[in-house]
């Protein structure tokens, strides 16, 4: 028999199956932050602001001025209403005054102490205050806080969670019912609420707003400083290194580390930092200081105050955490050298510029009159030639009573010879009303050529101080 040489045969490989590829997210999970309770001269300051900013708040929808509230911006009528002054839309240049007085006044306070206005004056910071309160109040410090969510659902801690909630949703309600009282008189809407008669639009900006403060100051929290308020963002435009900010002393902290009480850092060769991480603790953000400036830092003092309390247990100085600045920290500077570099120039600019704005609004309201007058021609009559070869216009003048008496006013004209007003000269007008007026005006034929001619009204009140001078044109026909 013959042996027929056979080819080896080919192993085809296997393929294999690679493994389902995995889903990794680039964004970590959000993290319950549960701040921690703290006392000091940051935190009482920090309590100042609530108790002034809620008193103000709650309390000016409630007072009386003369047969009115006190502050009420009345939409429907539009007036705006502030103690004894009556602000009507053309006033707009005040609000407009307002916004820069606000915006210059945050770029100073931003320039010398960094984020002021969000660590103890914005309704963020001031509101998550009083909602940590009444949750410390039911459900008790941070540690119990904690160790009760991580535990299981228990009739305690049912009821601990329902309480807590059904006080904050009642404050909730109640600062979106304060709220819309600026705009819709308090005691009429107080009356129509517990007369279950409260119109539909108001409901809905109460509850609007009761839910707004609900979900912020109870759920967002700290999310709303973090990813939500352009603030954060921008503040650095406005900081420099002689800006006030809460620094960490790494020079004097560093190396950080636990010790015993009694132990001499110098033989340990470590810092004056403990490493009890009680900053991180009662920041609201929850951040670490220690790694220098953040932008979800708000400035709120927290972690200085608990920082010198462990200070004082421990036997340390204080200031290991404080309010300065970044030369000041480099260059190793004394408080008083800090305060001067503090008031530099841009500091000066911006304080002059507030100041004037202030000063010119503050006369302007002064010596404002008291009362308004437009004046316009109608549309609906021509110039047109009446009896005796007279040409005659008409004119629709508004005036604008922004007294709470009643006044009258006499219209007079000028600009053309023996121009005349012949219609009704004087007008009275009820406190704060306005009422617009037909105003017939004649000239001879030959008092000026073919044409548009500029004329003069003067408005008087007779009743008080007050003369206005408005311009309008007269058109004479060819």
């Amino acid at each position: 028999m013959t042996t027929e040489n056979k080819e080896p045969k080919k192993v085809i490989p296997i393929a294999v199956a690679e493994p389902d590829e995995a889903l990794v997210s680039l964004y970590a999970a959000h993290q319950k932050i549960y701040p921690r309770s703290v006392s000091g001269m940051f935190s009482q300051w920090r309590w100042i602001m609530v108790w002034v900013t809620q008193i103000i708040f709650y309390g000016l929808p409630w007072i009386e001025w003369g047969q009115r509230q006190a502050v009420l911006f009345d939409l429907s009528v539009r007036r705006f209403y502030i103690f004894g002054l009556v602000l009507y839309p053309q006033d707009f240049i005040y609000l407009t005054g307002l916004m820069i007085i606000a915006a210059l006044s945050l770029f100073l306070f931003t320039a010398v102490a960094g984020r002021l206005w969000c660590g103890y004056a914005c309704p963020q910071t001031v509101y998550t205050e009083i909602f940590l309160w009444i949750e410390k109040l039911l459900e008790g410090d941070r540690s119990a806080r904690v160790r009760r969510d991580e535990g299981p659902m228990t009739a305690e801690k049912f009821a601990r969670k329902a309480g807590k909630h059904f006080l904050w949703i009642a404050f909730a309600f109640w600062t979106g019912f304060t709220f819309v009282g600026y705009f819709v008189p308090m005691r009429e809407m107080s009356n129509a609420f517990f007369g279950m008669k409260l119109a539909a639009w108001e409901f809905f900006w109460v509850f609007f707003y009761g839910f707004a403060t609900y979900g912020n100051a109870g759920f967002m929290r700290e999310q709303i400083c973090k990813h939500m308020c352009p603030y954060a963002r921008f503040q650095s435009a406005m900081f420099d290194k002689d800006t006030l900010i809460v620094t960490y002393d790494t020079e004097r902290g560093e190396p950080r580390g636990a010790r015993s009480k009694k132990a001499d850092i110098s033989t340990l060769n470590l810092g004056a930092c403990v490493d009890c991480s009680l900053c991180i603790q009662v920041c609201p953000t929850g951040i670490d200081i220690r790694n220098g400036l953040q932008y979800e830092c708000i400035g709120c003092g927290a972690c200085a105050d608990v920082c010198d309390t462990v200070m004082d247990k421990v036997g340390y100085p204080r200031g290991l955490v404080k309010y300065s600045t970044e030369n000041a920290m480099k260059n190793n500077w004394t408080k008083d050298q800090t305060v001067k570099r503090v008031l530099r120039p841009r500091v000066l600019v911006y304080t002059a510029i507030l100041l004037a704005i202030v000063v010119a609004i503050f006369v302007s309201l002064a010596t404002r009159t008291s009362f308004k007058a437009d004046v316009v021609r109608d549309r609906g009559v021509m110039a047109r030639v009446v009896e005796a070869g007279k040409v005659e216009n008409v004119y629709r003048i508004q005036v604008m009573n922004a007294t709470e008496a009643p006044q009258r006013y006499k219209i007079s004209v000028e600009g053309l010879p023996d121009i005349k007003i012949m219609s009704e000269d004087t007008l009275s007008i009820a406190s704060t009303e306005a009422r617009w007026v037909a105003v017939r005006v004649q000239v001879p034929p030959e008092a000026d050529k073919p044409g548009s001619h500029e004329i003069h009204f003067i408005i008087e009140s007779l009743d008080s101080p007050g003369r206005l001078r408005e311009e309008s044109k007269f058109i004479i026909p060819r």
